[in-house]
């Protein structure tokens, strides 16, 4: 096919005041959105273009969860809106410019998709509704950031509270909680609501009384923007400012207890205790990637050090014997100078979660507190999300947020002595007293 004609492009539309923030940054990552309604799309094609025209020969990579949506949001507008200036090449998911710039349309709905991308390499990668690819799909298309040609490397996303992607991208953009290995100056977030998008309030008056009509959870993430709150939410009572607590509000009389989850991706130890009246404390907590079993155990024992820890209760796998070595996890950790003696934790999933979230609810029995100082915890409860074959059931995914309320769940299943499933209702169950057998 003929290439399009070199044209003076007048596209309509001015962009509002945060559009205008999202245009200039230069961050080496820039989140744009929150709530529905701010114009992310309409942004997101327009900084594209913008960049295809200005650095000729730029390679860019658009991508959402289908094509569909890709088609339906992002190619059929950019033909309509620019004309002859872009090219499509069917086969080859392409819209090109005259100047050689190019961006690439890709999908990315399951771990598979983003194998694809392995080793190609893109300019500007933009990510539309990012909170609905998992972390590892954003790591690979991170890692695809890289080019010879002298133009800047960027990424661009567009965002809304909820997803399977929620957690990281609320940990990154929002939060602004980093690992070691992350520059706090690469991230920027800017926000958008309804009310900053003069032009969809105009030809749609009615959108902002359909977004308050909906549900309080949807509509306060929908609406307002909030990240602390969003559909498949599985522990909506969580709230910070109530669960939450300073370490000098934590009483000095509780017996202390420890409990842990394991794996060589992350170790989630916590330290509790529990005061006479069953009230449950999270004083600390370890979280380390990469540990051998030895070298996890070596971290809990420095968690108890000096804490007089009665016990440390971890997930009942340890107790599988390794085939490489002959011995189990529990006893490689066991064997660990300082460890207090271990206990398999009780492991049954849906009876312990309602066990955790009647801690959560406010109401009659023990609650449960965490300190300020158990930051991971705090990311990761409100960012579990529900599973969808087994709504009572935390969902395995995203994965990185489990670990650390698994080691919760452990800790709350061990203060309690044994029982069937189905003696445990959703709310009001009877707490007995502490379990024998040296436990708290």
């Amino acid at each position: 096919m003929r290439a399009p004609d070199c044209k003076i492009l007048r596209v309509p539309g001015v962009p509002n005041d945060q559009q205008k923030k999202f245009f200039a940054s230069k961050a080496r990552y820039t989140a744009y959105g929150g709530a529905r309604g701010g114009g992310k799309s309409w942004a997101l094609r327009r900084k594209l273009m913008g960049l295809c025209l200005r650095y000729p020969g730029i390679r860019c990579l658009l991508v959402r969860r289908s094509f569909g949506e890709l088609r339906q949001n992002h190619l059929l507008p950019l033909l309509s809106e620019y004309g002859g200036a872009l090219l499509w090449h069917e086969s080859e998911k392409r819209l090109t410019l005259p100047n050689g710039s190019s961006i690439t349309l890709g999908f990315c709905s399951a771990d598979r998709d983003v194998l694809r991308y392995q080793g190609q390499e893109f300019d500007i990668i933009a990510i539309d509704e990012a909170t609905q690819l998992s972390e590892y799909q954003f790591s690979i298309f991170k890692a695809c950031l890289r080019g010879a040609h002298d133009f800047p490397r960027r990424m661009y996303l567009t965002c809304n509270p909820g997803g399977v992607g929620h957690a990281w991208v609320k940990r990154l953009f929002v939060d602004r909680s980093f690992h070691s290995n992350e520059n706090p100056d690469d991230y920027r977030f800017i926000p958008a609501r309804v009310w900053d998008n003069p032009v969809l309030q105009k030809a749609d008056p009615d959108y902002i009384r359909q977004l308050e009509s909906l549900p309080k959870k949807l509509r306060e993430a929908w609406l307002e923007g909030r990240w602390d709150v969003f559909e498949g939410q599985f522990f909506p009572e969580f709230q910070t400012d109530v669960h939450v607590i300073s370490p000098t509000e934590i009483p000095v009389e509780i017996r202390r207890f420890a409990a842990l989850d394991y794996g060589f991706d992350m170790l989630a130890a916590l330290l509790l205790g529990v005061d006479e009246f069953g009230n449950l404390f999270v004083l600390r907590e370890v979280c380390r990637p990469g540990l051998t079993l030895r070298d996890a155990g070596l971290a809990v024992s420095e968690l108890c050090r000096g804490q007089a820890v009665e016990y440390v209760v971890a997930s009942p796998d340890l107790w599988n014997r390794r085939q490489d070595t002959g011995r189990s996890g529990f006893e490689i950790m066991q064997a660990v100078p300082g460890m207090p003696p271990m206990s398999a934790a009780d492991n049954r999933r849906v009876p312990g979660w309602r066990i955790l979230r009647q801690y959560l609810s406010p109401g009659e029995g023990p609650y449960l507190r965490v300190s300020a100082d158990c930051r991971e915890l705090i990311r990761c409860l409100p960012a579990l999300l529900c599973d969808a074959g087994t709504p009572e059931d935390a969902s395995g995914e995203p994965h990185a947020v489990t670990h650390a309320p698994e080691a919760l769940r452990y800790a709350a299943m061990s203060r309690y002595a044994n029982y069937c499933a189905e003696e445990i209702p959703d709310r009001n169950f009877h707490f007995l007293s502490p379990p024998k057998r040296g436990l708290l």
